[in-house]
């Protein structure tokens, strides 16, 4: 027995043959209790071969360990298996195990008996999925070939419509998948994902996208994996070998599928005009059902990148609309603001025409008044033949009235002029102190009328830019002012200063000085302060309010300071050094 064991040992063909190591090969389960028969099957299918595929034979001693078998190996084609091994049903049951519980439907088993009337052969066949039953006496080498050929071949043609399911059922979930993305690069990571799940193997891959409106070979590298990856980083992707570049260029040219040993090109059109090219690299060629499942496949992601491009189409055409929409939307505001600038500037107006009105009606019935009457009193002297003194006095009282007047009028039309939005300041090179001198000059014969002294304190040349007519019509407001409310017999001091912060105009009268309420609505529109002019002047209560209009125009400020009722005044208007020349 030991010789013929040497013997058998020798025609073992369990070893790898040289270069087929590397080839497929199909796997076979010999499951029996007999060790002849092992023996004998690996001696008679030493030399099979099917497709250029040769066989690995596993083996199995028992229905247990076909059991281990079966669970370690669930790629094995064919089992030849026995009937009777630890028990008369082992055979029946481990056939049992791999359909019911294992749920392997696709290999093929070949049932051998000692024993046929054991397992009636027609009851076996129906009712266990089997495709073969047969005697051991009967399975010669011929008849072994023959049976197993049948088998691996029922089991290519059940692993083929297994797989075209299973890819069917990929391509369906991942079309779901894929055409929920809305990012082109997101999308071509997910193709790149769906193709490897699809041929259930871990394969390197590049997808590059060429727009329809590119001229030459540029094209938009979007996702890599496997060995590809270095192809896209963070800051962008990276321009591809020379060698890479040429396949994908050519595939562009040639505008269809390739399949190669280990490498597949996919060129798919989208109904938009853009070109994408998959480049795959498998561990092994991709049989027929792989290939047309990649096609089939390749046929839906037309939808799901066209998808993806009308989905940004829409949201830039969305953005579009929004920053439309928010355009309009702030022409709409501030066409609104302007209504309502110009509604409010017209209510300011009518306003302002009212207090005009008013003002007219009240303010200028005095000097009307004394014109009047001085005209009536004039008429009657000469009447009399009253002496040329007499009749210079009430002609004297007329011309104080028609001055006040004027000024009253001039008030009037200087402050409405101020409040037109199209005047504008215009600059120039001004000598403050000579200005200063000069309004002092012009108000220095009614200040002697009542008796009052003007001081003016201003360094010589000093150069400031402002308009000077402006300035000439704020300042002589504020010594005017000082006159009428300062008592007879007062000083009235007008003071200039500079320093680097500008320059700085102050008018000090003795007057009745300023309330702290006077204080609160001090450059208001017609206000009426405590203090009454002191030698019954009129006043219209616009002299300050054009001060600060003037000032402000100059990007100045004007104040006011007083220690109380009675204690005078002091007004000032600061320039900014912005506005100053020295």
């Amino acid at each position: 027995m030991a010789d013929q064991d040497d013997v058998l040992h020798l025609i073992d063909d369990t070893a790898p043959e040289s270069g087929a190591s590397a080839a497929r090969k199909w796997k076979i389960a010999v499951i029996d209790d007999d060790h002849a028969v092992h023996e004998g099957t690996r001696f008679a299918l030493s030399d099979y071969s099917l497709n250029g595929q040769g066989l690995e034979i596993l083996s199995a001693y028992s229905a247990a360990e076909g059991r281990e078998l079966m669970q370690q190996h669930p790629d094995i084609a064919a089992v030849l298996l026995d009937v009777i091994m630890e028990t008369d049903s082992a055979g029946l049951d481990l056939v049992e195990f791999i359909r019911n519980e294992i749920r392997n439907e696709t290999v093929r088993i070949i049932l051998r008996t000692g024993q046929p009337g054991q397992a009636p052969e027609r009851r076996v066949i129906v009712d266990y999925d089997i495709n073969d039953y047969k005697a051991k006496t009967e399975l010669t080498a011929d008849k072994l070939f023959t049976s197993l050929t049948a088998a691996l071949r029922s089991y290519q043609q059940l692993e083929r419509m297994v797989q075209t399911r299973r890819g069917l059922e990929i391509i369906i979930d991942a079309a779901s998948t894929l055409y929920d993305f809305r990012s082109m690069q997101r999308l071509a990571e997910g193709v790149l994902t769906q193709i490897a799940s699809l041929l259930n193997v871990d394969c390197a891959g590049i997808l590059v996208l060429r727009d329809s409106g590119v001229i030459g070979d540029d094209f938009a590298v979007l996702a890599g994996s496997g060995c590809y990856s270095r192809f896209i980083a963070e800051a962008g992707p990276r321009p591809l070998d020379s060698d890479l570049r040429q396949m994908v260029e050519d595939a562009f040219r040639r505008r269809q599928h390739e399949f190669a040993d280990h490498r597949t090109v996919l060129y798919i059109r989208t109904g938009s005009g853009r070109e994408v090219v998959v480049l795959l690299q498998a561990e092994y060629p991709l049989t027929e059902t792989d290939r047309s499942l990649v096609e089939i496949f390749g046929s839906r992601l037309s939808i799901a990148f066209d998808n993806v491009i009308l989905y940004q189409q829409l949201n830039d055409a969305n953005t579009q609309l929004e920053d439309r929409v928010a355009q309009r939307t702030r022409a709409l505001m501030l066409a609104n603001r302007r209504l309502s600038a110009q509604w409010l500037r017209l209510q300011r107006a009518n306003g302002f025409k009212n207090e005009i009105l008013g003002t007219v009606a009240h303010d200028l019935k005095n000097p009307l008044s004394v014109i009047l009457g001085r005209t009536e009193m004039l008429t009657e002297l000469i009447s009399t033949d009253a002496s040329r003194e007499s009749i210079g006095s009430q002609v004297a009282h007329i011309r104080d009235a028609t001055k006040r007047l004027t000024a009253m009028v001039d008030h009037l039309i200087s402050d409405a002029m101020a409040d037109a939005f199209d005047i504008t300041i215009r600059r120039e090179p001004v000598d403050i102190g000579a200005l200063v001198s000069e309004v002092a000059e012009v108000n220095r014969l009614a200040a002697m009328n009542k008796q009052q002294i003007i001081e003016v304190s201003a360094p010589p040349e000093h150069i400031t830019m402002c308009d000077a007519d402006r300035m000439r019509e704020a300042i002589d407001n504020l010594v005017s002012n000082a006159i009428k409310y300062s008592p007879v017999g007062g000083n009235i001091t007008l003071l200039v200063a500079h320093d680097s912060d500008g320059t700085t105009i102050r008018v000090t009268d003795q007057g009745a000085g300023l309330s702290p309420e006077d204080l609160g609505r001090l450059f208001g529109r017609f206000q009426r302060l405590s203090a009454k002019p002191t030698a019954g002047e009129s006043s219209t209560g616009l002299g300050l309010s054009i001060v600060k209009r003037i000032v402000d125009m100059h990007g100045g400020r004007v104040t006011a300071d007083s220690a109380g009722p009675g204690e005078g005044s002091t007004f000032a208007i600061i320039l900014p050094a912005a506005a100053v020349s020295s």
